[in-house]
């Protein structure tokens, strides 16, 4: 059966840029093994299949897999993958629309603005929680290639935090330490906490940035995933609305902070994050962000 699939370029409004994203459309039929061999066929940081939704309500079922394995939420495949079902069939210029994708954690609700930059943000399905992992600093600068003291901020310290997917979030002093790492695989593996049966990915952001509209610059890591880097991370994001919350405190009502990365990948990207504050706490959070369809074909399969 021949299946369509585009490639789109997320959390960029230009092409070539961001974190490329394989969107295959009618995979209904296609089992987990079939999905597993052809995200390894893109092998992009990640591969999303769009199918029949089960709830006749909602607009698709997703199941997302990186080369290695199925994730049960991902930031740039939702993204992706909303503005992909948003462009299918005719759209007025400045269309608002209102969507809900099944996932593997639950549904989520996405809105979009379709136009010449189309853009998609949605709720997170869940909010983060901290996790009660205390890691040597002195071993995450031997596994990124810095001296210790180059590692936190203000009140800034290593935490671990998940929303679907867990993360080690190291704050760093400055650019200058963040374009300097260098990530040994087997030491971050050997430190980093398991969780839910899978080595927590790496996090590193600092306050200081390149783009002057941007409140933290970031790069992201996954060895566990054979990721070397990601240029943009949608579910590390989510998590890092508790570490925003947790270290430089919350307003009441809703904050937006858009965060770079993959500037050192030379694919930069932008991500916002638009977190909703209600006595300290955080009551709702979103991400968003645009996609640029880059290619388009047929699956022979």
């Amino acid at each position: 059966m021949a299946r369509r699939y585009a490639i789109y370029d997320v959390f960029t409004d230009r092409a070539l840029a961001g974190n490329p994203l394989a969107v295959v459309f009618d995979a209904e039929g296609l089992d987990d093994t079939a999905m597993q061999a052809i995200a390894r066929e893109f092998n992009l940081s990640e591969t999303v299949f769009i199918g029949p939704a089960d709830n006749p309500a909602h607009a698709a079922r997703l199941r997302i897999f990186t080369p290695w394995r199925e994730l049960p939420f991902a930031g740039h495949p939702t993204v992706g993958a909303a503005i992909a079902l948003g462009s299918e069939g005719p759209n007025d210029a400045g269309d608002r629309r209102l969507m809900v994708l099944e996932e593997a954690i639950g549904p989520v609700r996405c809105a979009l603005r379709m136009d010449d930059a189309p853009y998609a943000e949605f709720d997170l399905p869940a909010l983060p929680r901290q996790l009660p992992f205390e890691i040597d600093k002195a071993a995450v600068a031997l596994a990124l290639g810095i001296d210790a003291d180059e590692i936190g901020f203000e009140n800034h310290h290593v935490s671990v935090w998940s929303a679907g997917n867990s993360f080690v979030f190291v704050p760093l002093a400055g650019l200058g330490v963040a374009e300097r790492i260098r990530i040994d695989p087997a030491t971050w593996l050997d430190i980093a906490p398991a969780v839910d049966g899978h080595k927590a990915s790496l996090y590193a952001y600092c306050r200081e940035t390149i783009r002057h509209d941007c409140a933290f610059h970031a790069r992201m890591f996954a060895p566990e995933m054979g990721l070397a880097e990601d240029p943009a991370t949608g579910s590390a994001v989510a998590n890092f609305a508790g570490v925003i919350a947790h270290f430089d405190g919350l307003a009441e009502g809703p904050s937006a902070f858009l965060i770079e990365q993959g500037v050192e990948m030379g694919r930069p990207s932008q991500i916002r994050l638009e977190i909703d504050g209600r006595g300290g706490a955080i009551h709702a959070a979103r991400i968003g962000g645009h996609a640029v369809r880059v290619a388009e074909g047929t699956l022979t399969l």
